[in-house]
């Protein structure tokens, strides 16, 4: 049986996400799959403890230092001495899996093993075909390296960005984000509010942050929600972070806006909402996108969902709201407009890759000449 080698990294949810539905898509077509985390595993438990913990801290507490980190190192090569020896880090570990595993490709989902096995190809070890999933709407430095045999991007823009970096545009193809095989599914949008006990006659605004509620900001959802004029039914989701959901289950007890914690049906969820207010997270948009459920931004971080934000804005699927007064006006406009809701879900409709996935394999197994 063939076999494939998924690396991945647990910095956020959505890398490991990307990760899994990669591997599912591999599976149906044959191939046995290993999901292996680049700093856990190859690197060691500890400095991924450590590493990760920090950058938590960095996000929640500092976000511009990130955003500015975040910018530095888009301003220098993968390989450059800025970056303090990080793109080696694992390489010794992950030629041995290689040489143990002898997988028949390996797909990464995080620059950072993306790069190293660029490395191992410059420094003359034979390693099998390389592609890398990027899996947020931009082209970055981290993710460049001379060595990646294919690249698959979220949408043309970032396709053209990355050509325009000086990668060949034969290595770079249009997929789309990897997304859970539920979204390839059509979802009745009244049997999902029925099934969460939802009205069908109230609109319903779906707040998100993330796998960890506290990297964003739920709260100012959820007081925008309760002082909204409008009749609507809201639902806060606060992924892992139960001390948030206890919070914000004390602020909405007794209110037209409900409290849930981590919710495996994101598609179903969807489905039953009318509008997502959430940051900007790749995977996120990617979600909403095939959904065809309207996006309006607000608390993303520095860096990455700053930019995944204003791919959203110029591409007409998402609003974009810097301030609680900026929400709160925002929201009254979509509830009150259809028309506005109405053409971000012609414009999603129209962008949407619902079979991002099955694409993907496409490439990592040659056959998607045709999508280049």
């Amino acid at each position: 049986m063939p076999r494939a080698l998924i690396l991945t990294a647990s910095y956020g949810s959505g890398h490991n996400t990307a990760a899994g539905s990669v591997a599912t898509a591999l599976e149906r077509e044959g191939l046995s799959t290993l999901i292996v985390d680049h700093f856990r595993d190859l690197v060691h438990p500890l400095f991924e403890r450590a590493s990760r913990g920090l950058y938590y801290r960095i996000i929640q507490h500092a976000p511009l230092v990130w955003g500015l980190a975040y910018e530095v190192a888009d301003r220098m090569a993968s390989d450059s001495a800025g970056t303090f020896g990080v793109t080696r880090l694992g390489a010794e570990r992950l030629l041995q899996l290689l040489a143990t595993q002898q997988p028949d490709v390996v797909v990464t989902v995080h620059p950072t093993p993306a790069v190293v096995m660029s490395l191992l190809v410059h420094e003359g070890h034979r390693v099998p075909p390389h592609t890398t999933v990027v899996t947020d709407f931009l082209a970055h430095s981290q993710w460049i390296a001379p060595n990646i045999d294919r690249y698959c991007v979220a949408a043309d823009e970032v396709r053209n960005e990355y050509i325009a970096r000086g990668i060949p545009p034969e290595r770079v193809t249009v997929t789309g984000v990897p997304l859970r095989p539920e979204f390839e599914d059509t979802v009745d949008s009244t049997a999902a509010r029925v099934g969460f006990g939802l009205s069908t006659s109230t609109p319903v605004v779906l707040g998100m942050a993330g796998s960890h509620g506290t990297f964003g900001r739920l709260p100012d959802i959820a007081r925008s929600l309760l002082a909204s004029s409008r009749p609507l039914q809201g639902l806060l989701i606060t992924g892992s972070d139960e001390p948030l959901a206890r919070r914000l289950e004390r602020l909405t007890a007794g209110t037209s806006v409900r409290t849930l914690g981590h919710v495996k049906d994101i598609r179903r969820l969807m489905a039953a909402a009318d509008l997502i207010v959430t940051k900007a997270g790749g995977m996120t948009i990617a979600e909403a996108t095939a959904a065809e459920l309207p996006v309006l931004s607000y608390g993303s971080l520095p860096g990455q969902e700053r930019r995944n934000e204003l791919f959203a804005s110029r591409a007409g699927i998402s609003l974009i709201a810097r301030s609680r007064a900026d929400l709160g006006h925002l929201l009254d406009r979509a509830l009150t407009q259809p028309q506005l809701l109405e053409r971000i879900r012609e414009r999603m409709h129209a962008l949407k890759r619902p079979d991002a996935s099955r694409r993907i394999v496409d490439v990592i197994l040659g056959r998607d000449r045709a999508l280049v």
